[in-house]
């Protein structure tokens, strides 16, 4: 494979609706994975606002705003470089969701780095209020992953 066939199959992947590749040969391997980043209503262009029932979610988003600037909240943050994992394994259910009351101890996450599955362990009690960081992507060390009310 040449430079111009890899430009081609970044273009052709970015263009589709695929989120990972992997391309195993004798001579190379090419693997290719898209974040998705989510954005709140607000910042969302005109063109997808359309798709959206804006009423309600804008509703949401504020009540979410409301709740989380005047609680008294605890960040837990990526210990480690790695990939975030909501869940222990695929298809099975994530380790907790926004309003799971957790207690100290209570794994959080899995940050996989260099093949070895991390878990991320709760050090205070209380509920979560926001996750901050999409399934299956990088984080870097001290990034923000967790509000907690406590």
């Amino acid at each position: 494979m040449d430079i111009n066939e890899i430009k081609e199959l970044i273009q052709s992947v970015d263009k589709s609706s695929l989120t990972s590749l992997e391309i195993i040969s004798k001579d190379m391997t090419i693997v290719m994975k898209k974040e998705i980043m989510y954005q709140s209503v607000e910042n969302l262009p005109k063109t997808t606002i359309q798709y959206v029932d804006v009423k309600s979610d804008e509703n949401i988003i504020k009540e979410e705003k409301k709740e989380v600037s005047t609680a008294n909240l605890h960040t837990i943050k990526a210990p480690l470089v790695g990939v975030f994992y909501r869940s222990p394994g695929p298809n099975l259910n994530p380790f907790v969701e926004v309003g799971t009351k957790v207690k100290k101890g209570d794994t959080l996450c899995i940050i996989e780095a260099m093949k070895i599955m991390n878990e991320i362990q709760c050090d205070v009690d209380g509920e979560i209020v926001e996750i901050l960081v999409q399934n299956e992507s990088m984080v870097e060390f001290g990034q923000e992953l967790f509000r907690i009310k406590v």
